[in-house]
């Protein structure tokens, strides 16, 4: 069993509290909660059920399980409508938050008392550095595209026509490891997503 310490759950704590000030409120698994709070915890769950088996990580590290919880740290604050209409905008977004997110997890660390390698290691793996080769940054990536998947896909189908959101989860399968999209067998999902997922993936 791993051992985790007392600065971790200093951390995970002012995470959570800070996430929970998320004016959207989500249902996941029968429960409503803050839609930041439910990606991180979810995220950092992912993390957890990934199979050490077949994941590089074989046992997740204090690095990457805060990374997971804070990826979408304080998101709604710089809302996607703040940019500008189409691909562009919507990237250019992304980038934004992602360094947006690394900066505050690293200002909540610092005042934690990890020493600097860690917080910049934690900021790296939420700006997903390195993706291709660092197999954190991908389990990472791997747990937020799962936690989209579960949380966010029946909405979005709502909105986007069928075309662009089958490329949008081809797109989004493309970001993840055979693993990760081995997972997606795991979350429950309606049966409207589940026919989605199999048309976009080819299942």
């Amino acid at each position: 069993m791993r051992r985790l310490s007392e600065r971790y759950a200093a951390a995970i704590t002012v995470i959570d509290a800070a996430n929970a000030a998320d004016p959207t409120i989500t249902r996941v698994r029968g429960e409503l909660v803050p839609l930041a709070l439910a990606h991180g915890r979810l995220a950092a769950e992912w993390i957890e059920r990934l199979d050490p088996s077949h994941h590089p990580l074989a046992e997740p590290d204090e690095a990457l399980l805060i990374a997971a919880r804070a990826h979408h740290l304080r998101r709604w604050e710089v809302p996607r409508s703040s940019y500008e209409v189409g691909r562009a905008g919507y990237h250019r977004w992304k980038r934004d938050q992602k360094l947006r997110h690394a900066h505050d997890v690293g200002v909540l660390l610092d005042e934690i008392g990890y020493d600097r390698e860690f917080v910049e290691r934690v900021q790296a793996l939420v700006r997903r550095d390195n993706l291709a080769t660092d197999v954190g940054s991908q389990a990472v990536e791997d747990a937020a595209c799962l936690v989209f998947i579960e949380t966010q896909l029946a909405d979005v189908a709502t909105v986007l026509e069928r075309a662009t959101l089958l490329e949008a989860l081809r797109k989004t399968a493309r970001k993840m490891s055979d693993r990760g999209l081995a997972a997606v067998a795991e979350i429950p999902l309606g049966p409207t997503e589940t026919a989605l997922l199999d048309e976009a993936l080819g299942a």
